[in-house]
């Protein structure tokens, strides 16, 4: 069964814990093509100007796991990461906006590969590249589909 983007946004914002808490927002440009949006603060720091690599890192699955969902969702699809690769090119500090930018490479039959940026919104220099591959099953699996279109 397929989902309406703008139905499956609804429901991943309210249950989304983590993008909430961490201040991250997002926009799905078609379905597999994405662009988040975070603004560094002071819990995410672990010195006295630099975000943690995990903050990084947490982005950045953030940027390649929406992507390969965005993607999913419209063929009644969930995804779980299986692994991804992450480049730290240069440091975010403090008050940094960040613009991470995902998009899926390619689509198998249950695996997806997509890639992604980190840059800095002010300067557009590249804080991160990274690619992921997840893989996809049935939004009945998880019990997901009732939620989605109530």
């Amino acid at each position: 069964m397929q989902i309406p983007l703008d139905q499956f946004v609804s429901f991943f914002k309210s249950i989304n814990h983590f993008d909430r808490d961490n201040g991250l927002e997002f926009e799905i440009h078609s379905p597999g093509e994405i662009t988040y949006k975070m603004i560094i603060q002071e819990k995410h720091l672990s010195s006295p100007n630099t975000a943690h690599g995990a903050v990084i890192a947490g982005f950045m699955d953030c940027v390649l796991g929406l992507s390969a969902l965005s993607l999913a969702v419209t063929e009644g699809n969930l995804t779980s990461t299986v692994e991804f690769k992450l480049n730290f090119i240069k440091p975010a500090l403090l008050g940094n906006e960040l613009i991470g930018t995902g998009r899926v490479e390619h689509k198998g039959k249950s695996l997806l590969i997509s890639t992604g940026e980190v840059r800095l919104k002010e300067t557009g220099e590249l804080v991160a590249k990274g690619q992921g591959t997840f893989n996809t099953y049935p939004m009945s699996k998880k019990g997901f589909t009732n939620d989605i279109h109530s």
